[in-house]
């Protein structure tokens, strides 16, 4: 099983970006994506944990077609600044300096800055206070940020006909914060995810008219942070060292 740190360099490496981090890129994911990609779509759902993906797998089925499918490690503590901020580093949260729910702005290495660098242009399209509105802050690139996980999707589906960015991170925290509410498997939340597998379904499709179309090589990814449980009185959480909060899916696909 890989760690969710490995997803930084393997968008390094389909971007064609030097190695800025100690973790090796994902061979199942470049094998998929040929190697290299001329855009890379990262769809960022909040807490959408393993054994959910197992126990409600027909729900994943509009976007499962030609994807490639890992199970993936999170890392402790299993919450949210600290698992994007190992996403996009590299790191483990003791070398990016998250270690708990907080959220400053990481001064470490990122992908971001790896691109910046090698002048490409990446973007963050996200909500309010939300852990990837805040985190990856102070760099030289887009950022919108908006109220609603709707608005965000709607403006990622503009950046993708605009056609400027070479990375595109879009973060819909939707399924996290009803699952905090009404448990892992209340209707509310799996509602919610069904609103999380059709954004990601319409953006790829999207990709695929707009990129594919102009002859470029994209790769998508449906990346998540950490898993949930439930607990007394029937809400939801994470951040515990249990397979139920570890142990997530990514899943990636590239041109058709």
């Amino acid at each position: 099983m890989y760690n969710i740190r490995c997803a930084a360099p393997t968008m390094a490496a389909m971007l064609s970006v030097p190695q800025f981090t100690d973790a090796l890129p994902i061979p199942e994911v470049l094998e998929k994506t040929g190697g290299t990609a001329d855009r890379v779509l990262m769809y960022n759902p909040d807490a959408v944990a393993w054994w959910i993906f197992e126990k409600y797998h027909a729900l994943f089925e509009p976007i499962l077609e030609d994807s490639l499918v890992l199970q993936m490690e999170s890392v402790m503590p299993s919450v949210t600044p600290v698992c994007f901020a190992s996403i996009y580093s590299g790191l483990m949260p003791a070398d990016h300096g998250i270690r708990s729910y907080t959220k400053p702005v990481l001064t470490c290495e990122t992908v971001f800055d790896a691109l910046i660098r090698a002048g490409k242009k990446p973007v963050i399209c996200s909500t309010g206070t939300d852990s990837i509105s805040m985190i990856f802050r102070e760099r030289e690139m887009d950022y919108f940020i908006f109220d609603t996980p709707d608005e965000v999707n709607a403006k990622a589906e503009e950046l993708i006909r605009l056609n400027r960015h070479d990375l595109i991170v879009v973060y819909n925290g939707n399924y996290d914060g009803t699952m905090h509410r009404y448990g892992p498997e209340a209707e509310e939340s799996l509602d919610a995810l069904r609103h999380n597998i059709a954004a990601y379904g319409h953006l790829t499709a999207l990709a695929e008219e707009v990129w594919g179309k102009a002859g470029l090589r994209y790769a998508a990814g449906f990346v998540t942070d950490h898993g949930c449980h439930e607990i007394d009185g029937g809400c939801g959480s994470h951040g515990l060292d249990m397979p139920e909060d570890m142990n997530v899916v990514h899943l990636w696909r590239t041109n058709r």
